[in-house]
């Protein structure tokens, strides 16, 4: 059983989870209006993990009996570059990690096993979201202003696809 600090916690996350996914789809139609489709299907990629990020929370919220509650969000959507988008995507995923680590640490001191076992899985993807992020970025850096690069770039980001995790 969920304590309520620890339900909305969780809750309070969920939201966050859903912001991240309306700032990646929002990233993903500053991407394809640049004329960059590959990092617009990238973003597009990002937006649905975020949300089946979201569907993991609210159904592990909803098995616990815990009425889930949205709050609305307000997303940035203007852009200068892609490199841009990426740099602040991993600062944003830096964030995400730490909300994450802190869900885990109020797990642990109530002694919630249920929730660390649910957020443990959310720790082992913040280490690759930041991973491909940093990745990414550092492409970015070494291709510079040089278009050939750009275009190399975008078209390895195009062949990103969505798996859905095993379970939601």
């Amino acid at each position: 059983m969920l304590s309520d600090s620890m339900a909305q916690s969780l809750n309070n996350h969920l939201n966050t989870e859903h912001f991240s996914a309306q700032l990646y789809l929002s990233m993903s139609s500053a991407a394809g209006v640049m004329g960059f489709k590959g990092a617009a299907n990238w973003f597009m990629v990002q937006y649905q993990e975020e949300m089946a990020h979201v569907m993991k929370f609210y159904n592990y919220l909803s098995s616990q009996g815990v009425l889930v509650k949205f709050v609305a969000a307000d997303v940035p959507n203007e852009y200068k570059s892609v490199q841009e988008m990426f740099e602040k995507t991993l600062a944003h995923e830096q964030l995400i990690t730490k909300a994450v680590n802190r869900l885990m640490d109020q797990a642990v001191q109530e002694s919630d096993h249920a929730t660390r076992i649910f957020l443990q899985w959310f720790i082992t993807e913040q280490v690759e979201e930041e991973e491909n992020d940093r990745e990414i970025i550092g492409k970015l850096k070494l291709i510079g202003d040089n278009g050939y690069g750009l275009l190399m770039l975008d078209n390895e980001l195009s062949a990103r696809v969505f798996v859905p995790p095993a379970s939601l």
